[in-house]
């Protein structure tokens, strides 16, 4: 076969040139064509945008695209070559040069720091938590990180043939948007699932799926509250569960808990909504006692409030009775239920859920429709076969025994080895425990230190204050255990807690 002066095939463009990215080039007039294609490409390789290596389009598609003649491209693929931007290869096409590529010329990406846009100035005071630092990859030897699961036990090899499945009945045409609410069989699964595990009551019909539990609670601001409306949250509580209620104009007011959970007696009376974490209060871990349970509902029933509540971990738990949910308690329709699999299964793959009274229904339904229309479908109907085939409570069973082995091991070397430095608050579930500091660590300021030397040894860890909604927390350490091993944690707590 005959070769174009480019390394291209005459007759036909080679696999790999067409797996190259398209280009955008605007030509401007018919003056100087091959310059102009010359120019956009050189600043392409410039911006980064075409990398080392990158193939460029094959002179035969990007002539066919521009309405140009094939021989414009070659001059300008000519051009780059002969400038050191390009190399072209003999039976495979033209790429940029992976060595040597020239330095000088300028970047055309715009400035848009002069654009007279700004955001509303509420969000002004308005960043994500949850960082890299919280939630990215670490190199750390100790991982005490908060909320993250052990992803390496995930089931990747029961997971994938799940997904699998579901893609090759999208590509054979069983799935097109979806329904807002989310999948059907999913919503039943949901329905049954957290009826037997957390005493839910409830059916497919009162089940949304949402795109996590940030979603879900987005969903219910924009449901639920108009500008200036008071939503109250526990403190210290936590802090991405403010976010969605603060975008939307509430006002967002702390509420102190104790041993027994949010102190009802503070709310304020003119709340419109009230948000907990009640088997598992985020960060200090202690339950919500059935005594304040109680006592929140006959408040929200008296000032005809909503109550969220956030059921983020309960599903690992290591002593004591099950902790029954306001949503099993309610008897008036006032407490929506909100749940994810980012702590069971793996936070990337975003699905979560809620479960709401029947006259938020289609509201919260056309709220799902306005935010993203639906959550993905393949995912939801494989999690919906993860559920229905008991792959997910034989999973959650596996994690439990894991997550306890290691719960014992953080409870018991802070009990006997530090606990002149570290007061242990009583929990018996989720994937962290919280310790107020004392002793030498009882400052804001030696505590700070002492976390800074450990990080600087190798240990992923956080304050109190980091964690918490409420900066003036009191002193402490959070310790998460999802991620970690357990003959790691003996060590990681020295290398924070030690000499």
């Amino acid at each position: 076969m005959s070769q174009s002066p480019f390394g291209e095939p005459a007759a036909a463009e080679p696999k790999e040139q067409q797996a190259g990215m398209d280009v955008h080039i605007q030509l401007d007039g018919r003056r100087d064509l091959s310059g102009q294609i010359y120019r956009r490409l050189r600043t392409a390789i410039h911006d980064g945008l075409l990398r080392p290596g990158d193939p460029l389009p094959p002179t035969r598609e990007l002539a066919r695209r521009l309405e140009v003649a094939r021989n414009t491209v070659g001059v300008a693929y000519e051009r780059l070559v002969a400038e050191g931007y390009a190399d072209s290869r003999v039976g495979s096409g033209t790429y940029v040069r992976t060595t040597g590529l020239p330095t000088h010329g300028a970047s055309t990406a715009t400035d848009t720091t002069a654009s007279g846009l700004r955001p509303r100035a509420l969000w002004a005071g308005l960043s994500p938590w949850a960082g890299p630092e919280f939630t990215g990859p670490t190199t750390a030897a100790h991982d005490f990180r908060v909320g993250l699961p052990d992803a390496r036990l995930f089931p990747y090899d029961t997971w994938r043939p799940l997904i699998a499945r579901e893609l090759r009945r999208s590509a054979d045409g069983a799935f097109g948007y979806g329904d807002p609410a989310g999948h059907a069989g999913l919503r039943a699964a949901l329905a049954r699932h957290i009826g037997l595990s957390r005493g839910v009551r409830t059916g497919p019909d009162d089940v949304l799926v949402t795109t996590g539990t940030q979603q879900a609670l987005d969903l219910i601001g924009r449901v639920l509250l108009e500008p200036g409306d008071r939503v109250a949250v526990e403190e210290p509580g936590y802090p991405p569960a403010r976010l969605p209620f603060l975008a939307q104009g509430a006002e967002v007011t702390g509420v102190p808990v104790d041993a027994e959970g949010l102190l009802v007696d503070a709310i304020p009376p003119d709340t419109r909504a009230v948000y907990v974490t009640p088997a598992h209060q985020f960060p200090l871990g202690m339950p919500m006692s059935l005594r304040r349970r109680a006592e929140l509902l006959r408040w929200a029933r008296r000032h005809g409030a909503a109550v969220i509540e956030d059921d983020y971990d309960s599903e690992f738990r290591f002593g004591g009775r099950p902790v029954e949910t306001l949503h099993g308690l309610d008897r008036d329709g006032h407490v929506i239920y909100v749940g994810s699999f980012s702590k069971v299964m793996l936070p990337s793959l975003r699905v979560g859920f809620l479960v709401a009274p029947a006259p938020l229904r289609t509201a919260l339904r056309t709220a799902k429709y306005t935010a993203d229309w639906h959550t993905a479908v393949p995912t939801q109907a494989a999690l919906a076969r993860f559920v229905d085939d008991g792959l997910l409570a034989r999973h959650i069973r596996r994690m439990q025994h894991t997550y306890a082995t290691r719960h014992q091991a953080v409870t018991r070397a802070l009990t006997d080895h530090f606990a002149d430095l570290a007061e242990l608050v009583p929990s018996a579930a989720g994937l962290h425990v919280t310790t107020f500091t004392r002793g030498r660590l009882a400052g804001p300021d030696a505590l700070a230190d002492r976390a800074r030397r450990a990080r600087a040894s190798g240990v992923a860890v956080h304050t109190l204050a980091e964690i918490a909604a409420n900066r003036s927390a009191r002193p402490g350490f959070v310790f998460g255990y999802g991620s970690i091993s357990a003959p790691d944690i003996e060590p990681g707590l020295r290398r924070v807690l030690g000499p």
